[in-house]
């Protein structure tokens, strides 16, 4: 098992990672719909046993220290453990921990596999994994085996075999899985969901969303990811990184709890821009001229969900462009569009908002700055109400206190989290399944039901 210095994990001029390419599974195989495992249970409506502290173990301290500041945020979390290969993470760790006037913790160092001695503390109960995508589910399947709950970062898997192998043994521990999707904890997302909840949006019928972030320097800087992401971009023709965009648009839809991804077709431009930016910077004195990448430099994807809905979403991060998710929702009754947030009301009388005299007549703009910020305030979510002091100073612009508090507490109350081990199987099995169709000329790809048909009769929560 090989993990980036990026989290910490190992030497900035350790190898990357040799990944073997994804084995490509037919709909017709048992494997992409396995049945339920023998004495495992469904753990979407799972409930544990209530904490009066939540003890947390903290795997990798690159991303790790953001996440650290966001469990540190909330009263009911507890640092028991921290793990990184750097000592410097360690002890920056350290100071924060100690500032909020917290024990100090066990720093596990050493080699790649020190964080196996996470598994046998009886101080942990959740272990939160901000390591390289290849580690997450190994790291996962053992901290549920050994009876804590993990919470991992995006994406959790990267194969369908390998969502099914989280699934499976989230179901047979009655363990969380929680994928650390921190973008469904923004400020605008949470306000589209609360006003889909409500009923502004009336039916849902279409959604957008993406992952387009120029990230061409990074991927070829030294110590950080860029030493073991830049090496899906020789391997895999699809969406690399999908669950920034699709799951907030997924939770907006209820996917997993009334409705779920049918199926999708994908296609990618030609691969250039990642090349193109190699040559012309040499980066590294060079080191890297005999790479050959295969991602195209945008992928987009459309996904027919069970209801009939549509999802498109795209992934791009190497054109030069301004950062967005597009995160954008379309219903009978409604459209929200990000990037800039813009929001259209079909009646705009019912919030006391008169855009034309005679309020049957259509109306084709965005509300104005004054009357959008009126629906702001009064669909503001209530997770965001009671925590904004909170997250004002933590990470991606709060999003990442909100997250961790929010699961943490969720833990602690043995309530059923946001977002599940479906959820985290869902949204990440979309890297396998664009780079099939992709490579299948973009022919449709059915997306599994990882929760079984349970979706049918849940609720979003």
């Amino acid at each position: 098992m090989i993990m980036s210095s990026s989290t910490g994990i190992q030497p900035a001029n350790t190898p990357a990672p040799d990944f073997t390419p994804l084995e490509i599974i037919s709909p017709t195989d048992p494997a992409f719909f396995p049945p339920r495992k023998s004495g495992a249970t469904s753990v979407a409506s799972l409930s544990t046993e209530p904490l009066e502290k939540v003890r947390v173990a903290i795997i990798g301290l690159r991303r790790g220290i953001s996440l650290l500041k966001g469990t540190l945020a909330g009263d009911h979390n507890l640092v028991t453990v921290v793990c990184d290969l750097r000592q410097d993470r360690c002890q920056e760790a350290l100071e924060l921990i100690k500032a909020k006037g917290q024990p100090e913790p066990v720093v596990i160092q050493g080699d790649e596999n020190a964080w196996e001695a996470i598994l046998t503390r009886d101080d942990v109960d959740a272990v939160v994994i901000a390591s390289p995508w290849n580690t997450h589910v190994p790291m996962a399947v053992a901290t549920m085996k050994a009876g804590k709950h993990a919470l991992l970062e995006v994406s959790a898997a990267v194969s369908v075999k390998e969502c099914w192998e989280l699934v499976d043994t989230s179901e047979q521990t009655q363990r969380h899985c929680i994928m650390l999707e921190n973008c469904c904890y923004g400020e605008s997302e949470m306000l589209v969901l609360n006003m889909v909840r409500q009923g502004v949006f009336g039916e849902i019928t279409h959604g957008e969303a993406a992952y387009i972030h120029d990230l061409r320097s990074m991927l070829f800087k030294l110590g950080s990811e860029g030493d073991w992401r830049r090496e899906y971009h020789k391997l895999y023709n699809g969406n690399l990184y999908p669950t920034h965009g699709l799951g907030p648009i997924a939770q907006y839809m209820g996917i997993n709890r009334g409705d779920q991804f049918k199926y999708l077709v994908s296609m990618s431009s030609p691969q250039i821009g990642l090349s193109k930016y190699r040559n012309e910077h040499q980066p590294n004195e060079g080191r890297h001229a005999d790479e050959r990448y295969v991602t195209g430099d945008m992928n987009t994807s459309l996904i027919q969900t069970t209801l009939g809905r549509s999802i498109m979403i795209q992934h791009d991060i190497i054109s030069p462009r301004p950062y967005s998710r597009l995160n954008m929702l379309s219903g009978t009754d409604a459209t929200f569009m990000g990037y800039p947030d813009r929001l259209l009301l079909d009646h705009p009388e019912k919030y006391g908002i008169m855009l034309v005299e005679n309020p049957d007549e259509e109306s084709h703009d965005w509300l104005p700055e004054k009357d959008f910020e009126k629906i702001k305030e009064e669909f503001k979510h209530p997770l965001i109400k009671r925590l904004e002091n909170k997250a004002k100073d933590g990470g991606h612009g709060g999003m990442d206190t909100v997250m961790m508090i929010r699961h943490l507490e969720c833990i602690k109350n043995g309530e059923t989290p946001d977002s599940t081990v479906y959820d985290a199987a869902a949204w990440s099995s979309i890297l396998q399944l664009s780079t099939q169709s992709v490579a299948n000329g973009s022919a449709p790809v059915f997306i599994p039901d990882f929760t079984r048909g349970e979706y049918k009769n849940l609720k979003p929560l």
